[in-house]
């Protein structure tokens, strides 16, 4: 059912932003994008003993850096409880970023106000990964569909349901469905209804946060097919985040690895699924089940000892030490850097250099990439 296609931490000062590579136009630059959640004072013990607490921040987002090229789909992988989803509402301001730029189209959304946001959402638009909660339940699917058309102005009467019923019959609906709830469709048909919703302003860029994850397998692939027959017809570009590493190959031409808050990887979609370089990224791919029983019996299964660390307290240095099998030292001192190990392909690890990529073959000890980091 699926095929494969091809197709931070900074240094100091103003963030390197790693490059597409593919010549198409910037849409979307972010730079040292930092979301941290302020919990207030510290534990009950520390109350009762009446001590001074220090702060607990949740540090979801930390010091992200990249950009989307226009009509490129950007995939966002990670654990669950990595900051993916937090990062796709701070781009549209759903979540009030703490720190960085969030540069759409040359301007700083993160700088501009309330009004002056509300006017630039027409062209940023999102699919939740509820095909349910994310719509309500009292209104129809004319009136779901065509509350952003009367919000902007952009449509009236009889232009706003002719409008509607186009939408409809692109996501395949049909449009003798316009006066039922929510509640009368299946998964995959409300799915469809939000990213009616999503197209109905014509926007430059969607962010799909796990829009498959909440449905069926056989209906997941019709939802994806979807998506990418929309991408073609509508110029669309989608940054798409989950955890299901099949889909985002199915759809990516560029995927990011995310890791407790920061990109630890980034690359084209054949580099990274044939060749990673993060142990991290290893892990994860060989996860992926492979639909050949041959195949599946004799692969080596990446088994990562322990567990996610909090992002209320993450590790000094690289925060995947504490399950990275090739952790050194140093690794707890250096906060490693996303650099260019190989052309377009970024990571973020200083036990690998460009001279030599495969962290396997790195003496035991030797941090070939402390250079950059430092």
């Amino acid at each position: 059912m699926w095929e494969a296609i091809s197709s931070q931490n900074a240094s100091s000062g103003s963030p390197k932003v790693p490059p597409s590579g593919d010549g198409r136009d910037l849409l979307l630059e972010i730079r040292d994008l930092r979301v941290h959640f302020d919990l207030g004072g510290g534990t009950l013990w520390d109350r009762i003993t009446g001590g001074s607490p220090a702060r607990r921040v949740v540090k979801a987002v930390d010091g992200v850096t990249l950009v989307v090229r226009s009509g490129e789909t950007l995939g966002l992988v990670g654990e669950s409880g990595c900051g993916k989803s937090t990062l796709g509402r701070a781009i549209l301001r759903l979540i009030e970023p703490t720190g960085g730029q969030i540069i759409f189209r040359g301007r700083d959304l993160a700088r501009l106000s309330r009004e002056e946001m509300r006017r630039e959402r027409r062209h940023l638009q999102m699919i939740f990964q509820d095909p349910y909660a994310s719509l309500n339940p009292r209104l129809t699917v004319r009136d779901i569909i065509a509350e952003p058309l009367e919000t902007f102005g952009l449509t009236r009467g009889l232009e706003t349901e002719e409008r509607v019923r186009d939408l409809m019959r692109k996501v395949g609906l049909s449009p003798r469905f316009i006066k039922r709830y929510p509640h009368e469709f299946s998964g995959g048909q409300r799915q469809r209804i939000g990213i009616a919703r999503a197209l109905a302003l014509n926007p430059k860029l969607i962010v799909a946060d796990e829009p498959i994850s909440a449905l069926d397998v056989s209906i997941q692939a019709q939802i994806m097919n979807l998506l990418k027959r929309l991408q073609r017809e509508f110029d669309l570009t989608y940054l798409f985040i989950s955890h299901d590493l099949r889909a985002v190959r199915y759809v990516s031409d560029r995927i990011a690895v995310m890791y407790l808050g920061k990109i630890v990887e980034l690359a084209e979609a054949r580099a990274i699924y044939e060749e990673p370089l993060m142990p991290y990224t290893k892990a994860l791919i060989s996860a992926v089940p492979v639909p050949d029983p041959t195949i599946e019996l004799t692969r080596r299964r990446i088994v990562l000892e322990g567990d996610v660390p909090s992002p209320l307290d993450p590790p000094s240095g690289c925060r995947f030490r504490t399950r990275c099998p090739y952790a050194i030292a140093q690794c707890a001192e250096v906060v490693p850097p996303l650099v260019e190990i190989k052309p377009r392909h970024f990571a973020a690890c200083i036990r690998i250099s460009p001279d030599e990529p495969q962290i396997e073959r790195v003496a035991a000890g030797e941090a070939p990439g402390l250079k950059r980091a430092s």
